[in-house]
């Protein structure tokens, strides 16, 4: 691509792909996309994106394709990388242009250099930090705001290649590492001046109340310098503690944040845009101090006392606490969490036993810092303060109360507020349960009446208190009688259904759900299932009804959970869930009580096939809603394991709306399967477990496991079991349809497994002659002469090992002509004769047998050894005395002597005996159709239809009749004297 020459072109497919018109946007994506590896198309790019005259969407377009050229061809071994000389003119000119006006273009170049930067530096960019640090000390506001930009943006990337976690990456990285805090230790004195004179340039602007336009350019280059301190502090430096100036600037933070909290309530009417940067500002002072925490604990040891003092000021006084906002709150919370938490603060129970001086140091500020008073006073102020629902929740409860139930249980604790103030309560009662147990007992005692329901603010007060003792439940649990207090108070409140009461009957509940498992006697169940069937009613409050289902959750969740006790409200608790399910509009309520749900139908199993025909119904028309939410989709899909489980089967209705669930779920092309997949498995093996017959459709289906078995090893097991289950449903069919598939995927495999994963492989391997020996032999070939290699190797893990001779033995008593095919194929890699390979083979048979430990995998390597006797084989004869020795170890195992002296094949099935018994997994009944195949495949297995020295007596008559009784008697010469008197016990020789 000429540069000159095709300038225009590409801004004009630019234009065209920046169009809202689908007909014109479309070829001219196609087109850049052709151009993606064409030299010089970085070049005009960048060009376009440094042209200030064009059109914004334009030059936005241009960056966009940058950014993606950029991560696809940048590095010199991607396929079609950009050329060297591009590179460097690209590298020169993103640095040339420092004045860009439009600052969601500016934020994006600045990317574009850091993107290059993270690649590029030190080795082929040396000049890009001494570039950006002179750009930073220009005159021009724009173009040191905007080279601050761009090295925060350089910075950042940096720092999180050198400090990967990975020890690989570390190691790989060392070097780059190094330079980096060469870098840093260099700069940083200069960076800190410049934080400095921005900070205290925009809090004199506030002070002497400037105009937001005054104000807001030193507060961006200050934000954007914070910014780069805090990396260059927590990655630039391997113990900050050893830096002055590092230490220097983590010691103003506590005084700066104050300053600037203040300035906050001075600027509240400049407008919005220069409020959110002080608060950007200030969450970051305390991101420094939870960055250093986090990655440098021994270096925060300084910092231990004036960051709880800091904290406790602003969320636990009167006069810090009008300076709070969202965020901020959050931050000290998380703060206070954290220093109680970190590991490294943490001094051993005999204070001389702890090995670092530095942590015992750190446990004894916290001790100082945290006596009984202000622990106390902590947790009061937490429970009647923070925990106390505002104004703004309770509108939200009253318009959205779906909103509010989620919002409450919150992402996590790290950005939302509620779950914050939860687990810093938590962390701080855990830490001094003994001082907070009576504080807690103290406040539950002053609430321990019923508000009236006018009282609005007795009742906020009562929920928090109920709040707090649902969080530390565990820790009063030898404080609390629960029984008394749910029958006497609790039970009480639950019956008063004032509006305003809501507030309590939710909390109630939660409170019930949360003690549920934990000291609810077994009495008082029916009462608390009552109680939860009323609060699911449809005339109860929305929240409290999910709070409910919550409840019901941890009861039927819980170790104690009786089936019969709760079989007279399984009707009503059922019907009232799926009346929830079909009221609630948010997918993520939808979600929650689906899986409650689903847990009923695990629990109580078939006993609740009367009452699903409505969820049969319903479920169908959820999933055509739920197309754009995979995470209810994933919800659906496993309450149709357990309603397929829970039927005992798949009802005709339904399989037009099951398999095509499992077909996109296991689609390796679809996009869904990122969501659906490990739920669609189980589907797809209970529909098969629970199936009679083989269908057209199940055929059809399996097409989705070859490349499976290829995609994921995480979901490896899963698709072997589906695999035998499908190959027993229907052996013939499968093996002559999908066998030589399998076995050619399982065959590509086992070079990539671990020795677990080969382990299920052979299992299936086994199964396909288990199923049918001679065709089952058959359809195996393929993949017999990788394993047939491996044992003649002889050096593979035990189970491994024992999974190949197990095969081996197989296919000898399946089929001679295949076990000499096999044999004969592996001879010839290795250039002998067959018998000189089997001999080989052989050895490491009869030496790896004894390490054989299951009984069933012991018989059948003696039966083997038994057949072979008669191949008329002189490897065989040769080994005559080892073989014996090992069947008699086998008959050993395996044979009981009965109370009446008769010796007996204990593997053998005896008349009315279960095949359960040998069932590998343990079963001791046959629920579903898939087990009761199970079960005929050892009813026809030698292991248990053979009597082991029966089988070894025919054989050694015929081979006796067929060497003679001369070699026969120095045969037996070549057995010590020991095994030829146990064998007699056994045998006639």
């Amino acid at each position: 691509m000429d540069l000159a020459t095709t300038h225009a072109v590409v801004l004009d497919v630019l234009q065209r792909a920046s169009s809202q018109n689908p007909e014109v946007f479309k070829p001219a994506e196609a087109k850049l996309k052709e151009w993606e590896t064409q030299p010089c198309f970085y070049t005009i790019l960048l060009n376009i994106i440094s042209n200030h005259s064009l059109d914004v969407n334009v030059r936005w377009m241009a960056v966009l394709y940058m950014k993606n050229g950029i991560d696809k061809y940048w590095r010199r071994n991607a396929p079609s990388a950009i050329s060297e000389e591009e590179k460097q003119t690209i590298r020169q000119g993103l640095l040339c242009n420092f004045s860009e006006p439009i600052s969601q273009i500016a934020v994006q170049r600045a990317v574009l250099v850091s993107k290059v930067a993270r690649i590029d530096w030190p080795r082929e960019w040396s000049n890009l930090f001494p570039t950006l640090l002179q750009a930073v000390e220009s005159p021009d506001s724009l173009i040191q705001h905007r080279a601050l930009l761009t090295l925060h943006h350089v910075v950042k990337a940096i720092a999180s290649k050198r400090l990967a976690g990975n020890v690989e990456k570390s190691v790989v990285h060392m070097g780059d590492r190094r330079l980096f805090q060469e870098f840093t230790s260099n700069v940083y004195i200069f960076i800190l001046n410049l934080w400095n004179n921005f900070t205290e340039a925009f809090i004199r602007d506030i002070m002497q109340n400037a105009s937001a336009d005054d104000i807001t350019p030193n507060l961006e280059k200050a934000l954007l310098t914070l910014r780069i301190l805090r990396k260059l502090t927590v990655s630039g430096f391997y113990k900050p503690q050893e830096n002055q100036n590092c230490m220097s600037f983590m010691k103003v933070i506590f005084d700066k944040a104050k300053i600037v909290l203040q300035c906050r309530k001075q600027i509240k009417g400049k407008g919005i845009y220069i409020l959110e940067l002080c608060e950007k500002f200030i969450i970051h002072l305390t991101k420094v101090l939870l960055s250093v925490l986090d990655t440098h604990p021994l270096s925060f040891i300084d910092f231990i006392q004036p960051s709880l003092e800091f904290t406790v000021y602003f969320l636990f006084t009167d006069e810090g606490i009008n300076f709070l906002f969202e965020r901020f709150i959050i931050q000290c919370f998380n703060l206070i969490k954290n220093i109680l938490l970190c590991v490294e603060y943490r001094a051993a129970k005999i204070p001389e036993m702890t090995k670092h001086p530095e942590t015992l140091r750190a446990h004894q500020i916290k001790q100082t810092f945290f006596q009984p008073q202000t622990v106390s006073d902590m947790c009061r102020k937490l429970v009647v303060h923070y925990f106390i629902l505002t104004q703004d929740e309770l509108d939200m409860w009253d318009t959205d109360p779906e909103a509010f139930s989620n919002d409450e249980c919150g992402d996590s604790w790290k950005y939302s507020l509620r779950p914050s103030m939860d687990t810093v309560f938590v962390t701080i009662f855990h830490e001094y349960r003994e001082i907070l147990i009576p504080v807690i007992l103290e406040l539950v005692t002053d609430t321990n009446v019923l508000v009236p329901p006018e009282d609005m603010q007795g009742i906020l007060r009562k929920d928090a208190v109920y709040n707090a003792v649902g969080l530390c439940a565990f820790d009063l649990y030898d404080e609390v009688d629960f029984d008394q207090w749910f029958t006497n108070t609790l039970l009480q409140e639950l019956k008063i259904k004032h509006n305003n009461y809501r507030v309590i009957r939710r909390r109630v509940t939660a409170l019930i759900g949360r003690w549920t498992g934990i000291k609810l006697s077994c009495e008082l169940r029916p009462a608390l299932y009552e109680c939860i069937i009323n609060l699911l009613a449809p005339d109860e409050d929305m929240a409290v009804r999910l709070t409910a289902a919550s409840t019901l959750r941890y009861a039927i969740d819980d170790f104690e959970f009786n089936c019969d006790q709760f079989k007279d409200y399984m009707f009503s608790a059922f019907n009232l869930l799926f009346g929830l399910l079909r009221e609630a509009v948010e997918c993520e309520t939808k979600m929650q009580v689906l899986n409650v749900m689903t847990l009923l139908l695990e629990r109580m199993g078939n006993t609740i096939q009367p009452h699903s025909e409505s969820l049969i119904q319903y479920l169908p028309h959820l999933w055509q809603e739920s197309e754009d939410h995979n995470m209810l989709r994933c919800a659906i899909v496993a309450t149709l394991v357990q309603l397929v489980k829970a039927l005992g089967g798949v009802k005709p209705e339904l399989n037009p709306f099951l398999l095509p669930i499992i077909q996109l779920g296991t689609d390796t092309t679809q996009n869904a399967i990122v969501y659906l997949l490990e739920d669609s498995l189980d589907l797809w093996l209970a529909v098969l477990e629970y199936s009679t017959t083989m269908t057209n459709e199940l055929m059809q289906l399996f097409n989705n496991m070859l490349p499976l078995l290829e995609y994921s090893t995480e979901n490896f097991r899963g698709c072997l079991l589906i695999s035998l289950a499908h190959l027993l449903l229907a052996p013939e069919l499968v093996m002559r349809t999908h066998g030589a598939q399998i076995i050619q995927v399982c065959d590509g495999l086992m070079a990539d497994l671990k020795n677990e994963g080969i382990v299920m492989l052979m299992k299936l391997v086994e199964t396909f002659i288990r199923a049918v020996p001679l065709l089952g032999t058959e359809t195996t070939m393929p993949i017999l002469p990788r394993i047939f290699q491996k044992i003649y190797q002889g050096e593979v893990y035990t189970l491994v090992m024992s999974m190949y001779l197990c095969i081996l033995s197989r296919v000898l008593l399946s089929s001679h002509d295949i076990f000499t095919r096999v044999l004969n194929i592996v001879a010839q890699s290795h250039n002998e004769t067959d018998e000189v390979t089997l001999g080989h083979i052989m050895d490491v048979w009869l030496d790896k047998m004894r390490n054989v430990s299951q009984l069933d995998q012991r018989k059948l390597l003696g039966l083997a050894l038994a057949n072979l006797l008669t191949t008329r084989s002189r490897t065989v004869l040769q080994r005559f005395g080892l073989i014996m020795l090992n069947i008699l170890e086998s008959l050993n195992d395996i044979t009981k002597t009965e109370e009446n002296g008769i010796m007996t094949d204990s593997l053998v099935l005896s008349e009315g005996q279960s095949p359960s018994h040998f069932d590998e997994d343990g079963d001791s009944y046959y629920e579903t159709d898939h087990d009761q195949r199970k079960k005929q495949l050892i009813l026809s297995d030698p292991v248990h239809t053979i009597v082991l020295k029966d089988y070894l007596q025919s054989q050694i008559y015929e081979l006796r009749n067929h060497v003679g009784l001369q070699q026969y008697q120095q045969l037996l010469q070549a057995v010590d004297a020991d095994t030829i008197s146990q064998l007699k016990e056994y045998i006639t020789l």
